[in-house]
């Protein structure tokens, strides 16, 4: 079952405050971003979010699951997707402990 846009726009308008909230889709799927980072996968209407040890201590119960199959396991978002101010605190302290993506490398030109 693929992701509807909706969903998509709940999700992001839950995370507003957390800084800028974006999202790209990819693979039939999307990828939030923060500032930049991406923090999150909505996948099948289900919102995965990067396991970082800040997050680990934000969430009262954890349930980690991969958002695809053979991806490394991710925070499951349930009920706490319903709390605004939850989410947003959430998605801060993940973006805070991710790195930056790496530039991209510009493609050298073809000779002809």
């Amino acid at each position: 079952m693929a992701t509807e846009l909706s969903f998509v726009e709940y999700v992001r308008d839950q995370m507003q405050g957390a800084g800028q909230i974006t999202f790209r889709k990819m693979f039939g799927e999307y990828a939030l971003y923060c500032d930049g980072k991406v923090v999150a996968l909505v996948c099948d209407n289900q919102v995965f979010v990067k396991p970082t040890a800040g997050g680990r201590a934000k969430l009262d119960s954890i349930t980690e699951a991969p958002p695809y199959p053979g991806a490394k396991p991710h925070f499951l978002i349930g009920e706490e997707l319903d709390d605004q101010r939850a989410m947003a605190e959430l998605i801060r302290l993940t973006a805070s402990e991710l790195p930056l993506p790496a530039p991209k490398k510009a493609k050298p030109k073809k000779t002809t």
